[in-house]
């Protein structure tokens, strides 16, 4: 299914319905009175939050969104019957814009959030409602009050604890396959992943986290560049970060380091919070490198970061149970590592 995290929709809410102009006509009654009953109220618009969805694809071939009209009032006071109500569901993590002011509506974080969105027409009162004692016989009744229209922007940000972040081929597909049930697309060229994938990673049985894979960044991400600023958002959510650097294909320590200044610099450019987040840094590969090529890098990035650097290989399973229980780690604490 492919993953769709961004959609524009119009929602309407019911008109209410009218009110009725009736009179009493019973035998041996000669003067009934007025009996028109109220319209009914127009069908609201609810959005409520749920975990059986991941995706906005439900919205792609269905735009517009109604709830059905009061019906009117009827003699003998009859109430008309309420129109009936819209609940459109969207995935833990939606958040609900108004497409003209880009305004935030409502951020729906957790399984059964729900809000009122478009709040039904009001139905008229009957004529009943206007009896007085100087208008005995009242021969209007109120109009049903118009349901309301609102373009609304859904954006589905991922509600991943872990993001792992890098440059384009840098081993995170690879990574998350390892550590959990999740199974992405994996090649040997660049922009293999083109929309995250959300798994899950269990240390034992009661202790687990979701980790997200981020298409890979490339220089000027932030401004769009590449798949861009499209993904970047997804990071905002995460708690901590697990930065992978591809050590294999580099000259030297200086061109490796300098990828990964490259992808924190558009990370930073981004959101200046990200700075906050806690951050585990991974030489990755090094299945395909010498024993003294990664205690050189691994020495190397420590002495510029001042910060533990592990090396992992996701193919030959070293060191990755360490960062399992580091990334695990990383979502319990509640201290903030230093990203600067």
């Amino acid at each position: 299914m492919r993953f769709i995290d961004e959609v524009d929709i119009t929602i309407i809410s019911g008109n209410g319905g009218h009110g009725c102009v009736s009179f009493r006509r019973e035998k041996y009654i000669p003067f009934g009175g007025p009996d028109g009953g109220d319209g009914g109220d127009g069908g609201n618009v609810y959005f409520v939050a749920t975990e059986s969805l991941n995706t906005l694809v439900n919205f792609k071939g269905k735009k517009v969104y109604r709830a059905k009209s009061g019906e009117s009032g009827a003699g003998r006071q009859r109430h008309g019957a309420n129109g009936e109500d819209v609940t459109i569901k969207v995935p833990v993590g939606t958040i609900i814009k108004d497409t003209q002011t880009d305004e935030v509506i409502a951020d729906l974080v957790n399984n059964g959030d729900h809000v009122l969105m478009a709040k039904g027409g009001r139905g008229g009162p009957g004529n009943v409602n206007f009896k007085s004692s100087i208008n005995q016989a009242p021969r209007h009744a109120g109009e049903g009050k118009p349901g309301a229209t609102l373009e609304v922007h859904l954006e589905l940000k991922l509600l991943a604890e872990i993001a792992l972040v890098g440059l384009p081929n840098a081993g995170k597909s690879t990574l998350i396959s390892r550590i959990s049930a999740a199974r992405p697309k994996i090649a040997d060229y660049p922009f293999t992943t083109l929309e995250p994938n959300l798994g899950v990673v269990s240390i034992d049985e009661q202790k687990s986290f979701v980790v997200a894979d981020i298409p890979g960044l490339i220089a000027h991400a932030a401004e769009g560049k590449g798949l861009g600023i499209k993904f970047l958002k997804h990071v905002e959510r995460t708690s901590s970060l697990v930065h992978l650097v591809d050590c294999s294909w580099c000259l030297d320590e200086f061109e490796a380091f300098e990828s990964y200044i490259t992808v924190k610099d558009e990370l930073l450019k981004y959101s200046a919070n990200l700075r906050l987040k806690k951050e585990i840094i991974c030489l990755t590969k090094i299945d395909a490198m010498s024993d003294e090529e990664v205690q050189n890098f691994q020495k190397y990035f420590e002495g510029q970061l001042d910060k533990n650097v592990l090396p992992i290989s996701a193919v030959s399973g070293k060191n990755i149970e360490r960062l399992k229980h580091l990334m695990f780690d990383a979502t319990q604490s509640e201290k903030t590592a230093n990203f600067g």
